[in-house]
């Protein structure tokens, strides 16, 4: 809820196109971080159960990967910018909350 409250009040108050070229960016960039995910599971963990496969791997994922990160290279520098500091904040508040609410971490102290 705390995200949407934030989320509307920046949209709410900040011209539309640079919450557009925001929106842009971060998709974009969420893009590129997934096509080479596909590309690294397929070398990483080829027993992976996978109901749908990404054909001509590697070729596809590194295709998407260099289309999209062309595609952010026509963004203006201030956008760069505020992509940056939001992904650091973004950061920031997922590693402070991950620290103390890991199941993982939990699972671990549990066997220990």
């Amino acid at each position: 809820m705390i995200v949407g409250v934030v989320t509307a009040l920046v949209a709410g108050f900040l011209p539309i196109g640079i919450v557009a070229e925001l929106a842009n960016i971060g998709t974009l960039a969420a893009f590129i971080i997934v096509a080479i995910g596909v590309w690294v599971l397929r070398v990483k963990r080829p027993e992976l159960k996978r109901p749908f496969k990404t054909p001509l791997v590697p070729v596809v994922p590194i295709l998407a990967a260099i289309a999209c990160g062309y595609l952010i290279t026509g963004l203006q520098p201030i956008t760069w910018l505020r992509f940056v500091v939001w992904m650091v904040f973004g950061l920031i508040v997922y590693f402070a909350y991950s620290r103390r609410h890991s199941q993982l971490r939990s699972e671990s102290k549990k066997s220990a």
